[in-house]
This record gives structure tokens, C-alpha cells and sequence, in this order.
């Protein structure tokens, strides 16, 4: 068995792809992966969506068919040509793959380095498949790891130590180039985590909020938890050009806000949008500073060379958990070949035991005695060389060790008669 992740982020791709990849809600990634999990070669798969990357894992029997399935679904998800995506694509294999995996879910791999996010959007990933039945034992063996290599990575280094995310640096670019935002009037629209970071920050700032989101109840929730008002969301076209800030991170697959709707003559406004898909359709103008996500990778460089030192200490952590990964991994394999290896043994000994009495070698009434000693010899001759088989584990080239082990021990077949 092995693993492959396909992967697109704002390292290989720009926001125009991303956002032509995205997955705006469950039911479209539920659609992907069922396709994708109908290819035989592909035994267990999650998808992960953000606004800076669109990854798929997968477990399969041949990678190279494999990647080639992925790329397909994904062309028919996005329209882009097929040999374009596959250009495009980063592909991890086997162990590389779970390397990226332990440094995407530790936050080494994100725009922001250390970000908070994205191991809950991975765990929510995980849950999608594992609860529709197209994740198993080997994707959850690595999520287990990568969050208990994550949780290391956070002790080891201060990487985390002051959270982080695209909200916060989108925050930090807005009070840069806007100065005092004290007494400004903001909209944010939607109502998932990073609304709430935006809210937070910008209460802090002095600034006014409004929210609206699709569903009321929910703009009602986080304008409960900051005192701010609510704006019913058909009432956006007429509203959106009465703040001096608006903040949009929506799921929504096309833009909600259009150019035909804004007023280009009301200077000294600024615009976030933070959604991938984007939410408001691209424009250029002197009256409004827009920011979309790609568009704060200069403070994000500056977050980078800041916790540049964290990183690499926290990619040692990453080697480490990788490595015992596997150990771990093929002492799976291995302990269910020692046990049918004992259990064997057991077998041979009752055989011979039954062989030995029926002869007349040993009196009837020794039958019970006689297959104890049998089985008390074969666990001595066994007992070193199964610490000795255990140890195989640890060798880079323990999966072939072990399937040759397999068949030299003969647990490919019967041989107990």
C-alpha cells in the first residue's frame, strides 16, 4: 500500500487557479471523493480545501494511476485542462508524503507560518471521509501521528506562541496602510472563524462593526459576542457603500459583490476579501484599497524571516515523527505475523503431541504434559528471534524484508497438516 498527496498552494499556484480548484462546501467534496474512491487503485482518500491550498491524500496500490484518477476528477471539478493541472501539481509520494503531511497539519508549510487554522481544517477533512466511509485504518494511523507531531513541533519551538493566520496578517496590512482606525465603520460578511478573528481585531482597534451572513442566526451569534449590528445579506447592494472598511470570507462559489454595485467616487476605503473563490469581482481604483489573499505576501515574508530559526528546529521534530511513523507503521504488519507465528507453533506441537500418543510413544494420560513441554521449547527457540524480528521494523527496507519473511516463513498459505 502506499500514500500520495496531490497538491496545490500558493507556492506552485496563483489565486486565479486556486480559486477555479476550490471546493466551497461539503457536498462538492463529498462528490469528488466518491468518484474518486470508486478507482479500485484508490483504497482511502480526504480533501483538504483552503483558501491557499487544495491538497488530496489518498492511500492506493499504484501511485502513478492514482495521480492520474485525482488529476482527472479534479479537471472535471474545474474546468482547467488536464495536462495543465498536471504541470502544475506537486506530488508527494510514500514517505515524502507523509512529511509534507506532518509539516502542513505542524503549520510549516502554510503562507503564515504558524498559523492556527489549518490542523482544524485538516481534522474537519478527516472527519468528512472517515464519517462517509472513504478513510480507514491507514489515513487515520497518519492523522493520529501528524497531530501528535504537530502537538511536539508546538513544545520544541514558539512557533505558535503568538497565533497567527491570514486574518490577523490581513489586520496587520489593513492598520498599516490605514493608520488610526479608530471610530471607522466596518462590514464583515460571513460568519466563519475568520470573520470572528476580523471582529475581534478590529473591536480592539476602536472600529464600529456590522455583520451579515446568508443565514441571520449566525450573523446574530458573533454580533451577540461584540456588541455590533446586523444587516440582512439581500440588503448588501444597497449597504456596501456606507463603510469605510468591509471584510468579506464567504463560501460562496462566485463573486457577491460587483463593480456595477460599488461607488468608485467615496475615497479612502479598504476592502478584504479573504474568500477563495473570491467574493468581490477584481477592480482597479484609486478610491478603494482591495486586498485579496495573495496580495499579503509581503507581510507574510516578513512573518516567515521572522520565525525562520523556529522552523528549521521544527523541522527536525518533523524527520523525527516521519521516521517513527514508519516504524510504527510496519510494526503493524509485523505483530500480526508473530502472533499467527505462535500460533503455529502451538498447532505444530498439538499435532505432534496427537501423533506421538496415537503411536504409543507417550501414554494417553501425559497427553496434556507432553504438548506444554512441545510448546514450552518452541517459545524458547522462538522468543530471540522474534525480538530479532521485531527489530526489522526499523530498517529502511523493512517492507520487503517482511514480505520475504512472509514467504520464507510460509504465511502465505497453510502448513499445518
Amino acid at each position: 500500500m502506499h500514500f500520495v498527496i496531490v497538491s496545490f498552494t500558493h507556492k506552485n499556484t496563483t489565486l486565479d487557479i486556486r480559486e477555479k480548484l476550490a471546493f466551497s462546501n461539503d457536498d462538492q467534496k463529498l462528490e469528488f471523493l466518491k468518484k474518486a474512491s470508486q478507482d479500485s487503485n484508490i483504497t482511502e482518500v480526504m480533501l483538504t480545501s483552503t483558501c491557499n491550498r487544495i491538497e488530496i491524500f489518498a492511500s492506493c496500490t499504484e501511485i502513478e494511476d492514482a495521480v492520474m484518477t485525482l488529476l482527472l476528477h479534479l479537471h472535471t471539478h474545474s474546468l482547467i485542462p488536464a495536462d495543465e493541472l498536471e504541470v502544475r501539481a506537486e506530488v508527494y509520494e510514500d514517505r515524502s508524503a507523509i512529511h509534507h503531511f506532518f509539516s502542513v497539519v505542524s503549520s510549516l508549510d502554510s503562507m503564515v507560518v504558524g498559523e492556527t487554522q489549518i490542523a482544524g481544517q485538516t481534522k474537519d477533512a478527516y472527519n468528512l471521509s472517515l464519517i462517509n466511509g472513504l478513510c480507514g485504518d491507514e489515513i487515520t494511523g497518519a492523522i493520529r501521528h501528524a497531530f501528535s507531531c504537530a502537538a511536539e513541533v508546538r513544545h520544541v519551538s514558539d512557533i505558535s506562541s503568538k497565533p497567527v493566520s491570514i486574518a490577523s496578517v490581513a489586520m496587520k496590512q489593513l492598520k498599516k496602510d490605514a493608520g488610526d482606525l479608530d471610530e471607522m465603520r466596518a462590514l464583515i460578511i460571513g460568519a466563519g472563524e475568520m470573520s470572528v478573528h476580523t471582529a475581534r481585531y478590529l473591536i480592539k482597534e476602536g472600529v464600529s462593526i456590522t455583520i451579515m451572513n446568508r443565514t441571520r442566526a449566525k450573523a446574530e451569534d458573533i454580533a451577540q459576542e461584540f456588541d455590533a449590528q446586523v444587516i440582512d445579506f439581500e440588503e448588501l447592494s444597497a449597504v456596501l457603500n456606507e463603510f469605510d472598511i468591509l471584510v468579506s470570507a464567504t463560501s460562496a462559489t462566485t463573486p457577491i459583490i460587483s463593480k456595477r454595485d460599488i461607488n468608485f467616487n467615496i475615497k479612502d476605503r479598504y476592502w478584504i476579501d479573504m474568500a477563495v473563490p473570491r467574493d468581490i469581482e477584481a477592480f482597479n481604483s484609486n478610491a478603494i484599497k482591495l486586498y485579496a489573499v495573495d496580495d499579503l505576501k509581503t507581510i507574510v515574508d516578513e512573518n516567515l524571516s521572522i520565525r525562520e530559526d523556529q522552523a528549521k528546529a521544527s523541522f527536525s521534530v518533523i524527520r523525527k515523527f516521519t521516521k517513527e511513523y514508519y516504524i510504527w507503521k510496519q510494526r503493524q504488519n509485523i505483530e500480526p505475523m508473530i502472533k499467527e507465528l505462535y500460533v503455529r507453533a502451538h498447532q505444530a506441537a498439538a499435532v505432534e503431541t496427537a501423533r506421538a500418543v496415537k503411536s504409543k510413544y507417550i501414554p494417553k494420560e501425559y497427553e496434556a504434559q507432553a504438548q506444554k513441554l512441545a510448546e514450552q521449547a518452541l517459545k524458547r527457540f522462538m522468543h530471540a528471534k522474534m525480538q530479532r524480528l521485531r527489530e526489522v521494523s526499523e530498517a529502511k527496507e523493512s517492507e520487503n524484508l517482511i514480505a520475504s519473511l512472509k514467504h520464507i516463513l510460509g504465511l502465505e498459505k497453510d502448513e499445518t497438516n
